[in-house]
């Protein structure tokens, strides 16, 4: 039996029967990812409530030990994806290929959806170079002029600004640590199992949010620490960050099972990150609003089409999932014949 190719993959396509591929179950599939999600969160307090180990020194250390439990808890759920798909190759490159950790097409991966997500922050990015422009005005109203010692002070200090963003804890933890662990978790694993389930494309990228939520509700309680015990404006806040990583993991989703590149939300998770919420306008300048709107229809309008799966793939086969992998029991056994 063959797979034939089919020319696209749309984002609300029918999933086929994958019950013929003796592919996992909807409440197997479910359950594993709250599972992953609660494991994430619990690995994070593993040190101090199950090892009873004692309170790190500093704030470096107590960071250092969650990036450790962090990354100790994305390989168990590396592991535990794993042994429920229906992987049967030996190859670990193909095996990596079922959680979009590809080097193929790579490019395209960050180019496109960067670029795609850039869009989201037109109002940001016009906010900051009218600060830029702002202050550039106020150097040369101060007599200060454009010169080769003027170009190499704010180069200087460029460079002193990357090396202090380098060896900063929280810079680590917001750029490296965060967005690598939780794409890994909340898309590379879950969305296979998923799709694995015949939970329908739309559905998953409405439901992997939800898990990605409920992994950051620990972050309540030191916040209502910080808010003095008041719990209406912990509550407000927990709220809209709970509502922007809704929002952030649907996009994300989308992005990686239209691209099957991990790398992909990777690279927007970290830009969203740096960037953080979104200007919609400036009460000094009108200009930031209409470039907030105009990014925003530029990005509906090359949603699609920057995220085409042709784009990132050389095959698509006729199955729900990107890379196939439905039905990777039948073709490995169809190849060793």
């Amino acid at each position: 039996m063959s797979v034939s190719p089919t020319p696209s993959l749309g984002l609300l396509q029918q999933p086929l029967p994958m019950e013929q591929y003796g592919v996992v179950s909807q409440p197997v599939a479910l359950f594993a990812c709250i599972a992953m999600a609660l494991l994430y969160v619990a690995v994070l307090y593993a040190p101090t409530l199950l090892l009873r180990l004692p309170p790190p020194p500093s704030f470096k250390s107590f960071m250092i030990r969650r990036f450790l439990c962090a990354v100790v808890s994305s390989i168990l759920s590396l592991f535990l994806s794993a042994l429920i798909l229906p992987v049967q190759t030996k190859e670990l490159s193909q095996f990596f290929r079922v959680f979009g950790i590809r080097v193929d097409h790579i490019w395209q991966a960050v180019v496109f959806p960067l670029s795609l997500t850039s869009l989201m922050y037109a109002g940001s990015l016009c906010n900051k170079c009218l600060l830029l422009l702002d202050s550039w005005r106020q150097y040369r109203s101060s007599g200060g002029g454009l010169s080769f010692d003027s170009c190499k002070h704010v180069l200087q200090r460029f460079l002193a600004w990357l090396s202090a963003i380098s060896s900063n804890v929280l810079a680590w933890r917001n750029y490296v640590v965060a967005p690598l662990t939780e794409e890994l978790v909340f898309r590379a694993c879950m969305i296979p199992l998923l799709l694995c389930g015949g939970i329908r494309t739309i559905n998953v990228i409405l439901l992997c949010p939800i898990f990605f939520s409920l992994a950051h509700l620990n972050h309540f309680m030191e916040i209502y620490v910080k808010q003095n015990y008041r719990i209406k404006k912990a509550a407000m806040i927990i709220g809209l960050q709970l509502g922007y990583t809704v929002i952030f993991g649907s996009y994300a989703s989308f992005v990686f099972i239209r691209t099957g590149h991990l790398i992909a939300p990777l690279v927007a998770h970290i830009y969203c990150n740096f960037m953080g919420l979104p200007v919609l306008f400036s009460t000094r300048n009108g200009t930031v609003c209409i470039a907030f709107i105009m990014g925003f229809l530029s990005f509906l309008w090359l949603l699609f089409p920057m995220t085409n799966p042709h784009l990132y793939n050389d095959r698509i086969d006729n199955c729900s999932c990107w890379q196939g992998h439905c039905s990777w029991s039948e073709r490995i056994v169809r190849s060793s014949q």
